[in-house]
């Protein structure tokens, strides 16, 4: 991806691309989960930066922070699915209000300085 993408053109093309993998009615493993988000990332040459599982307003969730870019036209996202099933929710961290998102950029600047210094 040379060119940066507007928040909302990342966002869509992404969840385009995630419509048809993603299970509505079953529970959906952590594994099942990374198998999705990976291969999303993949499309778009994406970086997954790390992974969890929260509750987020009562409802548990498998959150991934990933940065897709480099430099100055790196972008953050933010992919949460629930962990009951549902939709993949795609949203850039600079619209999202999880409060996962806080924390994607400065993941993401640690792991820039370890990678410096290694």
């Amino acid at each position: 991806m040379d060119a940066q993408l507007d928040d909302k053109a990342l966002e869509s093309t992404l969840a385009e691309s995630l419509a048809d993998l993603v299970p509505d009615t079953k529970t959906v493993s952590e594994d099942e989960f990374v198998e999705v988000v990976g291969g999303a990332l993949e499309a778009v040459g994406g970086t997954l930066l790390f992974k969890m599982c929260v509750q987020n307003q009562g409802e548990d969730q498998h959150v991934a922070a990933a940065s897709v870019g480099d430099g100055g036209n790196r972008q953050f996202l933010l992919l949460t699915l629930p962990t009951g099933g549902g939709s993949l929710k795609v949203e850039t961290v600079s619209r999202s209000s999880n409060p996962v998102a806080g924390i994607a950029a400065a993941y993401a600047g640690l792991m820039d300085v370890f990678k410096a210094a290694a």
